[in-house]
């Protein structure tokens, strides 16, 4: 198991990046995927028609995300997302631990392009 580490700059507010995170219209604007997403603690969700599955554990408006992300057998990893004002952009820190080492290559190119680089461009057209 690997974790990861990374920070990235949207050129959003907190608010928006947060509503883009959690709001599955929003997600799939930046995806073009289907997304069941909810901001309950404990609720399930489901991004890219269930390509990546989970559980939402923990959520502070604007400033953080914590799930819990399922590798079928593996032991299900956790993701956090910080949110952090900087000037007018949004700082993001995102931690995903307990990476199943197979999937660990894969699983960064995904947050690089798929994830926060989807969502990067999304705010910047």
């Amino acid at each position: 198991m690997k974790d990861y580490k990374a920070y990235y700059t949207i050129n959003a507010s907190p608010e928006e990046v947060y509503l883009a995170l959690t709001t599955p219209t929003t997600i799939y604007l930046w995806s073009g995927e289907e997304a069941e997403m909810s901001t309950e603690p404990g609720s399930e969700f489901s991004l890219w028609e269930g390509a990546i599955t989970g559980k939402n554990l923990e959520f502070e408006p604007n400033k953080k995300i914590v799930q819990q992300w399922y590798f079928g057998e593996e032991a299900p990893s956790i993701v956090t997302i910080k949110l952090h004002e900087d000037k007018q952009r949004t700082s993001l820190e995102l931690r995903h631990s307990n990476i199943p080492t197979d999937d660990y290559e894969d699983i960064v190119e995904g947050w690089n392009v798929e994830y926060f680089g989807n969502l990067k461009e999304f705010f910047e057209e």
